[in-house]
């Protein structure tokens, strides 16, 4: 399996870490960009940013997390300087469609001067089963806002492919690629097939957005 320079930011989370698997599959080892690893990436901590860095052409970045959140904006431009800084030639960013925070972080990486390609992606299946909704799914009482707004949610793996394609194919450089489910579902018909599929009483109440 041969290095490629590589470097996958997020690589043990829900997009990362399939990332990561899409690439071996091509014979590809990556660099893994997560605090356990060695050499350790923390967003929390830019001093380890640079070892991280150093030596690598591409990378993919998602943050965690989220694009939209507080501080998010100000880590990825100071990520993205000094990826050009230490000779980074391209970047993939995982960012969120419809959410204007996450635009601006495009922006930055679009202007930056190195190869980009964006990511634009809808609402993961596996927040259901990975992640923030999990929770309440296994409780038995699902609280959500946004009842009835129709949702094309997206499976990590096809974003992951998405990703580990454009990393390698130059030819997508400079370009926005959105990825979405192949349907416009509710979180509340969402319920409805966890229920039915995993034969379980499930119990859905619209919360206000606070509540997520």
């Amino acid at each position: 399996m041969k290095t490629e320079n590589i470097l996958v930011i997020g690589g043990t989370g829900k997009t990362g870490r399939r990332v990561v698997e899409q690439l071996r599959k091509k014979g590809i080892e990556p660099r893994i960009g997560s605090r356990n690893a060695s050499p350790g990436f923390d967003w929390d901590d830019k001093a380890t940013w640079i070892d991280a860095l150093n030596g690598i052409e591409k990378m993919y970045v998602s943050y965690y997390p989220d694009l939209a959140v507080p501080g998010a904006k100000e880590a990825i431009e100071s990520l993205t300087y000094l990826a050009k800084e230490l000779g980074v030639k391209k970047m993939v960013l995982l960012s969120g469609k419809g959410e204007t925070e996450a635009e601006a972080c495009e922006k930055i990486v679009m202007d930056s001067g190195m190869d980009f390609i964006i990511v634009r992606a809808s609402w993961f299946n596996q927040n259901w089963s990975e992640s923030f909704f999990l929770e309440p799914i296994l409780s038995g009482d699902v609280a959500l806002p946004l009842s009835d707004v129709l949702i094309p949610f997206v499976d990590a793996n096809d974003i992951a492919e998405v990703a580990a394609t454009v990393l390698l194919d130059d030819t997508y450089n400079g370009e926005i690629i959105e990825v979405t489910g192949p349907e416009l579902i509710t979180f509340k018909d969402i319920v409805n097939i966890i229920s039915k599929t995993s034969k379980r009483d499930l119990n859905f109440t619209t919360s206000h957005l606070r509540s997520m």
